[in-house]
């Protein structure tokens, strides 16, 4: 029987979102807004676009929102050579491929910051394929991505599991028809994860790894 293992990549895998808290602030400040950086945290794993409406709104100047991710990217972009993956992501992902699991990522991040995120986990050699902003019309918390993820895995939304940071993850899992699984580690709370679908709740990947046997990925 083959076996998905679909992984969202920022918050999950590599250490960033506070990285795209940070850039996103700064990115909305020049423009005029003012958000608090809590505000910006809980919006982080939305794509670009749906970002901005959630923090902005629908009254927003819609022409500004191409100029507001633009300006997040090039903040951000200061950062691609050195991202700090979780500790044992990588490591986690060889384990789940040594398993015969197809391990799949399922990201908004696409071109050049896909790169630096792949770069970053160092594990190319256990990851099947990538299922990118790049490859998708709607991003989390639609089930698209997942979705899409799978069909690249070539296994159906039962034989799959999908690990992930922020409530949008486990929305877009949940509605994918996967079973889903939360990681602390890109610091949403665990009742928020719950809430949004999480059946499991991990650290961080090396706390996964460590209880491999007994997770939804034995």
């Amino acid at each position: 029987m083959e076996r998905a293992a679909v992984f969202d990549v920022d918050g999950t895998l590599v250490d960033t979102n506070h990285l795209h808290v940070t850039t996103w602030w700064e990115a909305l400040r020049q423009a005029g807004h003012q958000v608090p950086m809590h505000a910006v945290h809980r919006a982080i794993g939305l794509g670009s676009e749906d970002l901005v409406a959630h923090l902005l709104g629908d009254d927003r100047d819609k022409d500004r929102d191409a100029e507001l991710s633009a300006a997040h990217k090039a903040l951000y972009g200061q950062y691609f050579d050195r991202l700090p993956a979780l500790r044992d992501a990588g490591r986690l992902l060889r384990r789940l491929d040594h398993d015969g699991w197809r391990v799949v990522l399922a990201t908004s991040a696409g071109g050049a910051e896909l790169s630096a995120l792949r770069r970053a986990i160092d594990a190319d050699d256990a990851i099947m394929a990538t299922a990118s902003a790049d490859d998708v019309e709607e991003g989390k918390p639609a089930p698209e991505p997942v979705e899409h993820a799978l069909e690249l895995a070539g296994v159906p939304a039962e034989n799959a599991v999908f690990v992930g940071d922020t409530v949008w993850d486990m929305q877009a899992g949940s509605r994918a028809g996967v079973r889903c699984v939360g990681v602390l580690c890109g610091g949403i709370p665990r009742a928020d994860l719950e809430e949004a679908g999480a059946r499991a709740i991990y650290d961080d990947p090396a706390h996964l790894l460590a209880d491999l046997g007994d997770s939804f990925l034995a």
